[in-house]
């Protein structure tokens, strides 16, 4: 268990610095478009258009960088329990029954991810023999493996828990 914490850890720490490359590449990209749209445009640079010319791939980029931060956010939040719940049951039920309620949504949680790991998997499949390129010869399929990857990793995330939170159970039963 501690290897897999450990691994949980490096993770982290890889996905934290993914996203803020990420985003700083998304602004920078951004505002470099706007800037050079807008000294055409209401300057009539024309110097501003053939750069525009050479970034033409900056905005479809930007898009897929969009997509890879919010599979790679989503991860890390649901490793700090931060993700999306519906909370119904936490004032229906007593205090010592929320371990319990956390190990079952944890279970639904394992199989929604693997469900959609299974299908993004098909879906990249499929992109791999039929989809087109994203970025001049890249194919699409490569932008699109951050969709089995992320959920991948969501799995891995909730199996943790659902494994420490079962322990957690067990050491109470065992009191």
């Amino acid at each position: 268990m501690n290897i897999l914490k450990w691994l949980d850890k490096t993770i982290a720490r890889l996905e934290g610095w993914l996203i803020i490359t990420f985003l700083w590449l998304m602004v920078i990209l951004t505002f470099i478009q706007v800037c050079l749209r807008g000294l055409y445009t209401h300057g009539h640079f024309q110097w501003a258009n053939t750069l525009m010319g050479y970034l033409d791939w900056s905005e479809p980029f930007v898009r897929l960088l969009v997509l890879w931060l919010t599979f790679i956010g989503a991860s890390l939040l649901t490793r700090e329990n931060k993700h999306i719940k519906i909370d119904l049951f936490s004032a229906l039920l007593p205090p010592k029954y929320h371990s319990v309620r956390e190990l079952i949504l944890s279970v639904v949680c394992i199989l929604i991810s693997a469900i959609m790991l299974k299908v993004c998997i098909g879906y990249v499949r499929m992109e791999m023999e039929y989809g087109g390129n994203i970025l001049s010869h890249l194919p699409n399929w490569i932008g699109q493996l951050i969709l089995p990857l992320g959920f991948a990793l969501i799995l891995f995330r909730f199996l943790i828990k659902a494994f420490d939170q079962g322990l957690d159970i067990f050491r109470e039963i065992t009191k």
